[in-house]
Parts: C-alpha cells; sequence; structure tokens
C-alpha cells in the first residue's frame, strides 16, 4: 500500500483535493466522517462524551448535537482537549482499522485535518498539506458554512497554525489561487504518488 496523509486548515481546500485524487483512482478514509461515525448513539464515544459534558449536549434522538458541543468545546480550550482526548484515539483505531482492510495495491488517502494536533503516527509514504490564508479561511467559513466571524475565527484559531502542519508535511499545496490552478498542481503532484506507489509496490 502506498499511504498519503493529507492535511491543511479547514476550509483550505483538503476536501477538494482528495476528491480529485479519488476520482483519479485513490481510496480515500475520511477522518472527519470517522469523527462523526464514533459518536454515533450506542458507541463508546458517546457514551464517554455523555459523561463528560452531560446530556445537554444531546439531541432528543440520542444523537450529538455537534453544534451545541462545539459552541462548548471552541471557546474553552481545555473543555476542547477534553473532547480530544475522547475523540482522537477513536478516530485513529478506526482509520488503522479501515486502512488495514484495504487490498495491498491501493493508493489511500487519509484525509485528516488535525494531523498534527493529533499527532498521527500512521506509516504515511507522503504528508501533504493543503494551505490557504487564514484571512481566507474565515471568507470561505462564513460563506459557505454559514459561520459569524467570530466562530469562523475561533475555529481556525485552534488549529495548528501553518508552520506547524508544513513542518510535519513533506509538500504543501498552495490554495490561495484559482481552484483550476490548484487542480492543476493536484495533477502533477498525483502523477509523482504514481510513480512512488508503482515503484514501492513492485518493489
Amino acid at each position: 500500500m502506498y499511504l498519503v496523509g493529507l492535511t491543511g486548515g479547514i476550509a483550505a481546500g483538503k476536501s477538494t483535493v482528495a476528491k480529485r485524487w479519488v476520482e483519479q483512482g485513490a481510496a480515500e478514509i475520511d477522518a472527519d466522517q470517522l469523527a462523526r461515525d464514533v459518536v454515533e448513539p450506542g458507541t463508546i464515544g458517546a457514551r464517554r462524551i455523555r459523561e463528560e459534558f452531560g446530556e445537554e449536549v444531546f439531541r432528543a434522538d440520542g444523537k450529538l448535537d455537534r453544534a451545541k458541543l462545539g459552541g462548548i468545546v471552541f471557546a474553552d480550550a481545555e473543555k476542547r482537549k477534553q473532547l480530544e482526548a475522547i475523540v482522537h484515539p477513536l478516530v485513529k483505531a478506526a482509520a488503522r482499522a479501515e486502512i488495514d482492510a484495504l487490498p495491498a495495491n491501493t493508493i489511500a488517502i487519509y484525509n485528516v485535518p488535525l494531523l498534527v494536533e493529533a499527532s498521527v503516527d500512521l506509516p504515511f509514504d507522503l504528508v501533504v498539506t493543503v494551505e490557504a490564508p487564514a484571512k481566507e479561511q474565515i471568507e470561505r467559513l462564513k460563506k459557505f458554512r454559514g459561520m459569524s466571524e467570530i466562530e469562523a475565527t475561533k475555529r481556525v484559531a485552534s488549529q495548528a497554525n501553518p508552520a506547524q502542519r508544513a513542518n510535519a508535511a513533506d509538500i504543501i499545496l498552495n490554495s490561495n489561487q484559482e481552484l483550476e490552478l490548484l487542480l492543476k498542481d493536484a495533477d502533477s503532484l498525483w502523477l509523482r504518488i504514481q510513480r512512488e506507489a508503482f515503484e514501492k509496490l513492485s518493489a
């Protein structure tokens, strides 16, 4: 297997790059989806969040009220750490299980926004970060996710900074450009990934 870690700040363009690579033959493991799965009703994650944060962060149907929980943890760094201590290990275990279940000749993309924050140490062959200026991230969050300026700023500030992600990455993709140019850069990098994967898997 050839495993790519794909990270980047919120609303920086990770999912756009991941989608492009899936169209070209990659298998994607989505950490955000796993983070939702591990707190579904009846899971260990849901039970531990209920114990830590109380019944008020759950809806009447038993599902986690992500907006309410987000309002709590993005306003309080200590609460966010408590939540991360619950969710990160569960997501990591779920990701490893998904990766292990893939065929040996797969090019797998682990789309993981919190690669740095969660200290993800999977056996990556390549780590890529997609970056945009914080101001652009905030504008995208306001435009596409309906967040207020304050809420969007808190979300961006809660993540690792670009330098920390760049430190952990082998490649930086710049998404502060036209979508067509970002996709062109992603396509060029995909050719490298295919070449390296072929060399590794045929060795």
